[in-house]
């Protein structure tokens, strides 16, 4: 089978397509043929050498699939023919054919493409996570997503109003960026140029309750000044590269909270953790209640140039890589 694989740690480029054994079934795996595999910022780290993780080389990348389950364990609720979504873990997902443990596979609704399903399960359990068990999002609070037309802004912008969220506030980069959030339900969408005051002005000085900040860098200490009084600053990752810091005094004049997001990490210490958040999630996306944004498709071949628009913040909504 074909499949995606890192021999150098030179960035996108290195990522090259190689011929590989297929994984054999087993008792304990799920094969899945994949039609679209998931591209998140991770997997440009990790061509870059720049992830938490750093796996031996070569290594194929990749966590997210969308695709057709060809065989199944007795058992394990899943049969030949049904449409699935599942997580690899770290890499191993850019390939035609994948094995997914049965915990971190989920039947997918009718509702949603495969390229959407693609596009699912990292973003919104991330958000799912971040909001209601780390942010403790309560019904009627409003909710700042920095990075709103990336991959876990859009799901931070569509999911919050499902989780009890009166006022989402997406903070964007471009006017193509604002019409893509506003198009997704934000309730207030305002430039990078000049947010906080434009936050605090929407929010007649209160500032908000939850900040989704995905991005790091120079905007985190605004993030924490645009904090009502208890507002909780989710720490979800570092797209700008620079790991900020925050003057705690801050938080203390406020009563606020900046609280670590390491959904990864969380689910890995038990996938069966996994059952619990899709068992929510998934009701709404069947009834179509929550619409998946139909992502940006790359061809299988052409993951460097995925992996380099996201670098270059050329993408918006989350991409993937179709394979049939």
């Amino acid at each position: 089978m074909r499949a995606l694989m890192v021999t150098a740690l030179d960035g996108p480029r290195a990522l090259a397509p190689v011929e590989v054994d297929e994984p054999v079934a087993d008792e304990s795996a799920i094969l899945v043929e994949v039609h679209a595999v998931g591209v998140s910022f991770p997997d440009l780290l990790l061509t870059q050498g720049l992830y938490q993780y750093k796996p031996e080389l070569p290594f194929v990348p990749g966590g997210e699939v969308a695709g057709i389950v060809r065989s199944a364990p007795g058992g394990s609720g899943y049969s030949p023919g049904d449409r699935v979504v599942g997580l690899t873990g770290v890499g191993g997902a850019m390939a035609e054919v994948v094995a997914l443990p049965p915990e971190t596979t989920f039947l997918l609704p009718d509702t949603i493409s495969m390229a959407a399903g693609a596009a699912l399960l990292f973003n919104y359990l991330t958000v799912h996570f971040a909001l209601v068990r780390r942010g403790r999002l309560e019904s009627g609070e409003s909710v700042l997503v920095q990075g709103a037309a990336g991959g876990i802004g859009t799901a931070a912008t569509t999911l919050a109003p499902h989780l009890g969220a009166s006022r989402t506030i997406a903070v964007v980069s471009s006017e193509e960026k604002a019409e893509y959030v506003r198009s997704l339900g934000a309730s207030d969408v305002v430039a990078t140029g000049n947010w906080r005051d434009e936050v605090l002005a929407i929010t007649d000085g209160r500032g908000v309750d939850v900040v989704v900040d995905p991005v790091g860098g120079d905007r985190f200490t605004d993030s924490v000044r645009s904090l009502a009084t208890g507002g909780r600053i989710l720490v979800m990752g570092f797209t700008g590269r620079d790991i900020p810091s925050v003057k705690v005094n801050r938080l203390l004049l406020k009563n606020a909270s900046a609280v670590g997001v390491a959904w990864g990490s969380w689910w890995a210490e038990d996938p069966r953790r996994l059952s619990a958040q899709w068992s929510e999630l998934c009701p709404l996306l069947a009834s179509g209640a929550l619409t998946i944004p139909e992502p940006t498709r790359y061809p299988f071949d052409a993951a460097a140039d995925a992996l380099l628009d996201l670098e270059h913040r050329r993408t918006v909504g989350k991409s993937v890589l179709t394979l049939r």
